[in-house]
């Protein structure tokens, strides 16, 4: 099966994972933003969540899910292979597991929301500012 639980040394290709696909999608962030961002997630958040990898044909590391509990912290797929499926199946595995999910979105981040909302997701309220207080709004969503 193409996803398994993170190992402690997947951390690299997941940090670059993570790297590539804010660069694509999350142009609200400064570059300040992500810097100080990649080592919160080096540091803290990839071992704060349960992490679940998408392995491709090649059997390099694809994409990633952290959840806690029920509820979706991160989900990010190389930009690479954006649009191939990856990001639905990690989604895919994370339902069958766990049931009925909820996810935050950057408001601006619509490439985000429209995959969720495509997904089955629905808005269930906003945010004016993200979990740091920081000026990102959030989308909160469930299935």
């Amino acid at each position: 099966m193409p996803i398994r639980p993170r190992h402690p040394d997947d951390n690299p290709r997941l940090l670059e994972i993570w790297h590539r696909a804010v660069l694509a999608t999350h142009h609200f962030l400064s570059q300040a933003d992500v810097d100080a961002l990649y080592g919160q997630m080096r540091d803290l958040y990839l071992d704060a969540v349960a992490i679940s990898v998408y392995v491709g044909e090649n059997g390099q590391l694809a994409g990633f899910i952290g959840l806690t509990e029920r509820h979706v912290e991160m989900l990010f797929v190389d930009p690479t292979q954006h649009g191939q499926g990856i990001g639905s199946r990690l989604l895919d595995d994370a339902r069958a597991r766990l049931g009925e999910l909820t996810v935050d979105v950057n408001e601006q981040n619509p490439a985000a929301h429209g995959f969720y909302r495509r997904y089955g997701f629905h808005d269930t309220g906003r945010s004016e500012t993200d979990g740091q207080g920081r000026p990102f709004p959030l989308i909160h969503m469930s299935l």
